[in-house]
């Protein structure tokens, strides 16, 4: 039987990166890094080594400290180590995204639960920056036309590797946009339900925290 954690590893194992970027944004790929190589069937084989189909999240790109590190999106070396128990070399710096999706991820019930059912992932799995601070796809018009055929052939693969196609869940509300324009012309999934982005909650609603870990778990728990 060829498991959900087979193909995801095989997808992620390598991943395409575009050679038209412009100087002025960099490629980070972590699945070339040595100790992301020896984790990810750590965690796979641990959590999807089954065929079932799950829900899947989208969200932007990696992270530089999340999953531009660990290869696993919204994770970050400490989240790996202390939510999964997957020892890691990666390091001690919390991100705030992998911060909030793992409070919403103990209140679903815990990782084994929540990763039975429930797929973390990226439109476009690399991380991208510029001046080496994160950069998002859609912050430039040309790296967006740049990387839109990488998005689109992510998006076909990722689903090959077992994902629900009735319903998505896209995180932030500008990437929901680029979502709903590809699933316009390339009908991938039925709905699209988008939520606040974990970072901009950390961010600019710290105070409400608890409100949107609530609105996680209902569109979660559908």
């Amino acid at each position: 039987m060829i498991t959900f954690a087979d193909k995801a590893l095989r997808y992620f194992a390598h991943p395409k990166t575009p050679r038209n970027i412009s100087s002025e944004f960099q490629i980070v790929n972590p699945y070339e890094n040595d100790e992301v190589k020896r984790l990810l069937p750590l965690f796979y084989e641990k959590f999807y080594n089954d065929s079932n189909e799950r829900l899947f999240v989208f969200g932007i790109n990696h992270g530089r400290f999340g999953g531009g590190l660990t290869g696993l999106s919204f994770t970050d070396p400490v989240a790996l180590r202390e939510f999964s128990g997957i020892e890691n070399a990666l390091g001690f710096r919390r991100e705030l995204s992998s911060k909030f999706v793992y409070m919403v991820i103990e209140r679903y019930g815990g990782v084994r639960k929540f990763f039975s059912n429930i797929f973390l992932t990226s439109l476009y799995p690399l991380a991208i920056l510029t001046d080496g601070l994160n950069c998002n796809y859609y912050d430039d018009r040309e790296l967006y036309k740049a990387l839109k055929l990488a998005i689109v052939s992510s998006v076909r693969e990722q689903i090959g590797i077992g994902a629900r196609k009735d319903v998505v869940i896209c995180l932030g509300r500008k990437n929901s946009q680029y979502l709903e324009e590809i699933n316009r012309e390339f009908k991938f999934f039925d709905r699209i339900y988008t939520l606040d982005h974990p970072r901009w909650i950390m961010q600019y609603r710290l105070k409400r925290v608890e409100r949107y870990v609530d609105e996680y778990l209902k569109v979660l728990k559908m």
